[in-house]
């Protein structure tokens, strides 16, 4: 949408609930089962009953159908469904999606969901090995010859460029992992509960591929999670208090590959985040002093640093010193993944992200930033991308 289509939908609509499962490495139930708990427990904290809905929206990689999940749940009716596609890089864009919907009157109550058995089941760490590469792209013709056939090696490529023309070193992604770790810690939810690490266990993980190491990979997991969008009126007189949806944007940059995209001048920044960026600062009319704390996409740690500087909390090639000492972590420059992030908590592909945004804005995360009036919150990063600014009333 254009810039000026998105500042009409400032204000519009509000998150009203979110629910999820367990997140687990062996879920022992199906992918459409795990979509309808996280659905049914989303629609019980908001305080709406599964009738009221009618509209749904996920993932192009969701392998549930919206009337298989509206049929499972108990809701009736749909006047509007709608998928996203570029796996984690569609999560914001759902939000997005129902925000236009309940903005413009197609949709009273929309549900956003996610769900995956993504370690007992289809593995995505995996790369493209033993799938059909034509699913991935044309893109990846031009790189899986040379051996680059996970995502690890793709996002390896950008991490070994930014190291040498900042001169920084892989500390600098330790320090994200530190972070999301020290917050997982604190997270009963988390998978990674009671388990922070030191600077000094990142940098002894073992490579995965060089120069990123194994804590620097986000883990894989089983779960789903579920996000109410209604119209910010009906949210004041919900359950909780409203995360109202403030800015959503979506962005793909020029020579834009899927994770690949090595033909970009410089390859030290993130040029779909930068689009994103631009939008919602201009349609919120915010600035980066104003956010309190954000949920910055991490399936690698090297993308972490690389959306700082896209979203202007730092200068190009400073994230490594903004992260040090602390940055991220409560009582730092930016409170970032209090959850724990898709390294410490789960990866469901940023959707559980999307949750602690809410929790945020709400007051309460179980490491709550103080007086939080704005949330920054992007989705998956390499491929077309989107992102919020939730906010109170």
């Amino acid at each position: 949408m254009s810039l000026e289509h998105a500042d009409n939908l400032r204000g519009k609509a509000a998150i009203a609930g979110i629910g999820a499962t367990e997140f687990s490495k062996e879920s022992g139930r199906s992918e459409l089962r795990l979509a309808v708990e996280a659905v049914g427990a989303a629609l019980a904290d908001a305080g709406i009953a599964p009738s009221e809905v009618d509209g749904l929206v996920s993932f192009t990689m969701d392998t549930n159908p919206e009337i298989a999940v509206a049929a499972a749940a108990g809701i009736g009716d749909l006047t509007f469904f709608s998928r996203i596609h570029y796996g984690g890089g569609a999560a914001c864009a759902t939000v997005a999606q129902a925000a236009m919907a309940v903005a413009t009157g197609v949709a009273d109550v929309v549900v956003c969901y996610r769900a995956f058995n993504e370690r007992s089941g289809r593995r995505f760490g995996s790369g493209v090995l033993q799938r059909d590469p034509t699913v991935e792209g044309v893109g990846l013709g031009w790189n899986m010859p040379h051996g680059l056939l996970t995502p690890a090696s793709w996002v390896a490529m950008f991490a070994q460029r930014y190291l040498h023309v900042y001169g920084a070193t892989t500390e600098a992604f330790g320090h994200v992992a530190v972070a999301d770790r020290k917050h997982a810690a604190n997270n009963p939810k988390a998978y990674f509960y009671g388990k922070p690490i030191t600077l000094e266990d990142h940098q002894s993980s073992r490579w995965i591929v060089e120069p990123m190491r194994l804590l620097d990979c986000c883990q894989e997991t089983d779960g789903a999670q579920a996000i109410v969008v209604v119209s910010a009126e009906r949210a004041r007189d919900l359950r909780h208090k409203p995360a109202v949806i403030n800015a959503a944007a979506q962005g793909a940059g020029r020579l834009q590959d899927q994770m690949t995209s090595f033909y970009r001048d410089g390859m030290t920044g993130l040029a779909e985040m930068g689009v994103v960026a631009k939008q919602l600062w201009q349609t919120s009319g915010l600035t980066p002093d104003d956010i309190q704390t954000a949920v910055l996409y991490d399936h690698f740690t090297p993308f972490v640093l690389m959306q700082l500087e896209e979203f202007g909390f730092c200068g190009r090639g400073e994230a490594p010193a903004f992260v040090a000492n602390g940055g991220l972590e409560l009582g730092g420059k930016l409170p970032t993944n209090t959850h724990g992030g898709q390294l410490g908590e789960a990866y469901l592909h940023g959707m559980n992200g999307i949750a602690e945004g809410v929790r945020q804005i709400r007051g309460s995360s179980v490491n709550q930033v103080e007086n939080v009036h704005n949330v920054l919150v992007t989705a998956g990063t390499g491929v077309p991308t989107s992102g919020l600014v939730l906010g109170v009333e």
